[in-house]
């Protein structure tokens, strides 16, 4: 990750942002106990839906977050229309593709919304010769998500999930909470251990 910064950032003990827990074998701090307003951002004011399974998923699992709305127009869908429908910098919104190892099967990438899977290296990671993304079309079947809304979090079966390095450079980062037009925000630690996540450096930038 050598060359990589990014601005914006708070920092542990800085405003607008506290440190997430950090690796095994260091000192660990508290993630935010809120989210809301982070990075001075104001939540859009939609309607909240009923919370998806992903949410309740992390409720299980103790994890603290915040659900962030936005209106969903079909035209823009890519996750660097939602990083500014959201107001966060686009490095710190990730998004979930869905991939097919000739040796493994089905796998998740997690990566910044402005960037592109290596597939080579998600290939590398995953224990690969090759791996392909899926057809769109299969992304429901395989995943109980539509195209828009895939979530790392509560997928039909617990794929594989790779998360690109540059998530631990955040306090907080946001991934789909499962359907258009919303939005989990979550501390990469928190979303690493839930899901079992491995990073590794996946991302094109």
């Amino acid at each position: 990750m050598t060359g990589r910064t990014w601005k914006n950032r708070p920092r542990a003990g800085e405003t607008g942002g506290s440190a997430c827990p950090t690796k095994t074998g260091q000192a660990e701090t508290a993630c935010p106990t809120s989210l809301a307003g982070y990075d001075g951002i104001q939540e859009i004011p939609i309607a909240t839906p009923a919370k998806t399974n992903a949410a309740r998923l992390l409720d299980q699992a103790g994890v603290r977050y915040e659900l962030r709305h936005y209106p969903v127009v079909e035209e823009h869908l890519s996750a660097l229309q939602v990083a500014e429908a959201i107001g966060m910098p686009p490095e710190q919104v990730f998004k979930t593709l869905v991939a097919r190892g000739d040796r493994t099967g089905v796998v998740l990438a997690c990566i910044p919304a402005n960037t592109e899977l290596d597939l080579k290296a998600l290939a590398a990671a995953s224990g690969n010769k090759k791996v392909e993304l899926v057809p769109v079309k299969e992304v429901l079947g395989l995943t109980g998500y539509i195209r828009g809304g895939v979530s790392p979090v509560g997928t039909k079966r617990p794929y594989p999930l790779y998360l690109d390095e540059t998530a631990e450079l955040w306090d907080v980062i946001s991934v789909s909470a499962g359907i258009r037009g919303c939005q989990m925000l979550l501390c990469p630690a928190d979303l690493t251990r839930v899901v079992d996540a491995l990073p590794c450096p996946i991302a094109i930038f």
